[in-house]
C-alpha cells in the first residue's frame, strides 16, 4: 500500500509499505492535515528508472503530458522531467 498526505506536491511524505513494513519513504513537511491510503501501483521501470506520465486537460481538452523519471520508487522534485505540450 501506499500511504500519502492529503495536501502534498512530488513525492513529499509519501511511503510504500509492504507486509506491514516501509520498503521506500520520502520526508517533508506535509501531513498534519490527515493521510490517506491507497492501494500501491508499482511504476513502470525502463531501465533503471521508473516513469511516471502525468497528464493536463484544458476545457476538456488535452493540452499537455508530463514524464518523470526516477531510480527511486517514489518520484520527487529533483527527478527527471520531460515537459511536453499540445499545440494545433
Amino acid at each position: 500500500m501506499s500511504k500519502k498526505p492529503i495536501f502534498s506536491r512530488e513525492g513529499a511524505n509519501v511511503s510504500i509499505i509492504e507486509n506491514g513494513n516501509t520498503v521506500e519513504a520520502v520526508e517533508g513537511p506535509y501531513g498534519e492535515e490527515g493521510m490517506i491510503v491507497q492501494q500501491f501501483y508499482q511504476l513502470p521501470k525502463y531501465g533503471d528508472s521508473y516513469m511516471l506520465i502525468g497528464s493536463w486537460l484544458i476545457n476538456d481538452q488535452p493540452a499537455g503530458i508530463g514524464i518523470r523519471e526516477d531510480r527511486a520508487l517514489i518520484t520527487q522534485d529533483l527527478s527527471r522531467f520531460y515537459p511536453h505540450i499540445f499545440v494545433e
